[in-house]
């Protein structure tokens, strides 16, 4: 595939990596390979369930907004409208047909959560962190996840999730439904491979199908919440509590929040 992302196989099982080791920042390159990647194994036959994993200390820390913010400056709204945009590729992400098992470790946070929540099932370990920390950097909720969290662990749990940025730890993922299954790091990758390889044994069209009847108009809701997101994202970016926001997440200090 690339130097970033990777596909190997066992049986009817892929193994679909990122290797942007420590962090896995999520980009608009990263996010367009991993799509196509995706795309690719729905064409394969012989592949019938696909398991998402990463090398490095983190499953996926998000986009990098400090850096972004470093190259582009105060007052820019990041990506134009005239270029790719990370968003463009959720709906590839979203639209693939075959089951998806993410195998996390470290960080899903911001976008890095987004792009668990887009798998079927998660499989994490007790040290793994979920946070959906937009508003501690004065930011709004993306990629999808005004959609999927509450969808998957409901209305109260994504508000608190959403308005405190607060970080969940594996134990508590566990019990609020946002992972499946909670093992020890070492066991993380062959635990969601045994998963998928269960879901593999089964006739792969009736699986197919049945998870089309499960999901319904997931996709279109998907993409419609994210041009939401994006549009409100665009407005804040220009915002100085945006700028104190991230500034102080990358200098882990508390930010100063002036509602301006």
């Amino acid at each position: 595939m690339s130097q970033e992302v990777s596909i190997t196989r066992d049986g009817h099982v892929s193994t679909l990596t990122i290797r942007r080791p420590p962090n896995n920042f999520i980009d608009e390159s990263l996010a367009d390979q991993l799509a196509g990647a995706l795309e690719s194994l729905d064409r394969d036959p012989s592949c019938r369930c696909v398991v998402l994993a990463s090398e490095g200390k983190h499953f996926c820390a998000g986009a990098d907004l400090a850096g972004r913010l470093a190259q582009t400056g105060a007052g820019t709204t990041g990506a134009s409208r005239s270029r790719p945009h990370l968003y463009d590729h959720g709906g590839r992400l979203a639209g693939t047909r075959k089951p998806l098992f993410a195998a996390i470790q470290g960080a899903a946070v911001g976008a890095g959560l987004g792009l668990a929540l887009l798998a079927d099932f998660r499989i994490a370990c007790p040290q793994a962190r979920f946070s959906a920390n937009f508003t501690r950097q004065g930011y709004h909720p993306g990629f999808g996840l005004t959609y999927t969290l509450p969808r998957l662990v409901g209305v109260q749990h994504a508000a608190w999730m959403f308005y405190s940025g607060e970080r969940v730890n594996g134990d508590d993922a566990l019990r609020m439904g946002l992972v499946d299954r909670l093992v020890t790091a070492d066991a993380l990758l062959e635990t969601a491979r045994q998963m998928a390889a269960g879901i593999a044994r089964s006739g792969p069209a009736a699986v197919q199908e049945t998870r089309t009847s499960l999901r319904g108009d997931f996709g279109r809701q998907f993409v419609e919440a994210m041009a939401r997101e994006r549009g409100v994202q665009d407005a804040l970016r220009r915002t100085d509590d945006y700028r104190e926001g991230v500034i102080a997440m990358k200098e882990r200090r508390e930010p100063v929040f002036r509602g301006l």
